[in-house]
């Protein structure tokens, strides 16, 4: 299993986001709902991070569901 800075995987209704990644540990975040971003930061090693993502699947970009743009509005000039 390659891991990398920032992969998103999935596993059943969680997502988990590579945060940092070093030699012998991983700094990641679990998220219930990957749109918002928001979760619980975690720091664990490497060995007893790929035994959580045991049966999860990594997401490319077209799969991770991204937050809905914030409306700009723009006034005509006067």
């Amino acid at each position: 299993m390659k891991l990398a800075q920032n992969q998103i995987w999935q596993r059943g209704e969680e997502y988990f986001r590579i945060v940092e990644l070093e030699r012998l540990e991983v700094a990641y975040k679990a998220m219930k709902d990957s749109s918002t971003g928001e979760g619980v930061h975690h720091r664990v090693s490497k060995k007893a991070f790929c035994r959580l993502l045991k049966g999860a699947a990594l997401l490319g970009h077209g799969e991770i569901v991204q937050p809905p743009p914030s409306a700009t509005v723009t006034v005509a000039g006067s």
